[in-house]
């Protein structure tokens, strides 16, 4: 690959990192109290979106539906198969069990993901039920999710609606 495309990767990445970290930043500011100071993380966050978001167009990484798909499975999986896993294990090393037991839910919820791909890849335009995420641990619901999360045991009702 070029030097150019490597550059937008690295901005891709580091855009899309401070996109996080500021809207982490606005939800500490909130419950603070700092409202000027929220308002404004939330703003630079949405500003690093648009500038991951063209980085990553730039580097002509946004390609057909069926293209994207396959790696988002393929991303998906290596989390669940390859990436997690060692973690994990560096956590229980470390004796760091809480983050090794969160970093097992993330591991184990990134698999439902690389499904839920695999499920959209057979028919990507069929008008689809909504999606609901459970905001503890991430895990995707195709449809009305009733009854305590598969993962991390949180309440259905807390569940939010992606359309």
């Amino acid at each position: 690959m070029s030097k150019t495309y490597d550059n937008l990767m690295e901005a891709f990445a580091g855009e899309s990192q401070a996109n996080r970290k500021y809207l982490a930043f606005a939800a500490q500011a909130e419950k603070e109290g700092c409202k000027q100071a929220a308002k404004m993380f939330r703003a630079a966050a949405e500003a690093e979106t648009i500038h991951a978001l063209a980085h990553f167009r730039n580097a002509k990484e946004v390609k057909s539906t069926a293209e994207n798909i396959q790696a988002a499975i393929a991303g998906e999986t290596h989390e669940c198969v390859n990436m997690y896993p060692g973690m994990i294990l560096d956590a229980k090393n470390e004796e760091e069990m809480a983050i090794a037991k969160y970093l097992d839910m993330v591991c184990k919820v990134e698999g439902v993901h690389a499904e839920l791909y695999k499920d959209v890849a057979n028919d990507p335009t069929t008008d689809a039920e909504d999606y609901y995420i459970c905001p503890v641990c991430g895990f995707i619901s195709k449809g009305k999710f009733d009854g305590k999360c598969p993962v991390c045991g949180a309440s259905g009702e807390k569940f939010y609606t992606v359309k």
